[in-house]
């Protein structure tokens, strides 16, 4: 009896520090948390670039390939933003100080994205390429305007 007691202690123990993980997972430095924003948003914009060359006919549309790309940005579009935390407005950045002057209104932009990304992998899902276009041409318009609002050139 005590074996399986220690055995549930451990077990929800274990359960309990997988839940308290994202919070132990703050960014040691400043610098590491531009640089993880910054490869995510990297990784995400090669997905996404393969998605407009489809969308804007420069290569053949691939069902298959649209879907991949598409649900590889849906799961990294909400990565970058635990990066844009306090004291990483500094460095090697092109993030514009507005983002922690005007944070609810950006964290809205970030909230439009995520909910633009999610149509797009709806309409990819769907294997036709006047859906995709259609989402892909409303996702690139809210990123363009966080991009305008939050972006140095």
């Amino acid at each position: 009896m005590k074996k399986w007691f220690n055995l549930a202690v451990v077990a929800s123990v274990a359960s309990l520090a997988g839940l308290a993980t994202p919070a132990m997972a703050q960014f040691q430095k400043a610098e590491d948390a531009v640089k993880y924003r910054q490869s995510a948003f990297f990784v995400m914009g090669q997905h996404f670039g393969r998605l407009g060359a489809m969308a804007n006919g420069r290569v053949p549309f691939d069902a298959k390939v649209a879907q991949d790309n598409a649900a590889v940005v849906e799961s990294l579009t909400r990565l970058p933003w635990a990066g844009f935390g306090p004291g990483t407005d500094g460095g090697s950045t092109k993030a514009k100080a507005e983002i922690w002057t005007e944070k609810d209104k950006f964290d809205q932009g970030a909230d439009k994205m995520v909910a633009a990304v999610g149509k797009l992998n709806a309409a990819a899902k769907m294997g036709n390429l006047d859906a995709l276009k259609a989402a892909f041409g409303d996702t690139a318009a809210t990123c363009k305007a966080c991009h305008d609002s939050y972006r140095a050139k």
